[in-house]
């Protein structure tokens, strides 16, 4: 899995938040690269995490994060990862259901919530030297109180969208370039 298919999960969303950055690294090191990136290295996006999902953890890896309760993970490759939440997001408390399967998330329907998608993944570069890094998510409302909910976080999500690009994405590709090893001259 290159792009992950995610109308295979939301195809049809209310809300889609896509970044991607080049990177002068090969693909595995810069998946490496945005497995180890932590919470508390994203800056305001590492904030805004802690805020939304109370109890994270600032140590913990984005890998991780996506990897544990409340997320579920739907989809996974050799360089990506494919995760999903339900519930009502809009909220302060801690309002997502636990899923154990991808069959749970794609099932889910309970009215007045929301289904989300978040994939991050690495694409090569033809050539497979260098690659880019790219993130998604997808929101869907489910019934009407989900499409009041959703609406109220736009604006959120329109206001802190970049810091998926300026504060995660950008911060695993510098690392994957700064371990690139050193070139010696013949």
């Amino acid at each position: 899995m290159t792009n992950p298919d995610l109308d295979r999960w939301l195809s049809a969303p209310a809300i889609r938040v896509s970044h991607e950055r080049h990177s002068t690294a090969p693909p595995d090191r810069l998946w490496a690269a945005a497995q180890a990136v932590t919470v508390q290295q994203t800056a305001l996006l590492g904030r805004l995490i802690r805020w939304r999902i109370p109890g994270t953890p600032a140590t913990i890896t984005l890998d991780e994060l996506f990897r544990s309760p409340p997320f579920v993970v739907l989809d996974e490759g050799e360089h990506a990862l494919v995760s999903g939440l339900v519930g009502r997001i809009w909220t302060l408390r801690r309002d997502y259901p636990r899923l154990e399967t991808p069959e749970e998330y794609r099932a889910f329907s309970q009215r007045g919530t929301a289904r989300v998608v978040f994939a991050n993944w690495v694409a090569p570069d033809p050539d497979g030297a260098s690659a880019t890094l790219a993130s998604e998510a997808r929101v869907e409302p489910i019934g009407a109180q989900g499409r009041i909910g959703v609406a109220a976080v736009r604006p959120l999500v329109r206001a802190f969208h970049n810091a998926i690009g300026t504060d995660g994405i950008q911060v695993a590709v510098r690392r994957a370039e700064q371990s690139e090893p050193t070139r010696t001259r013949p």
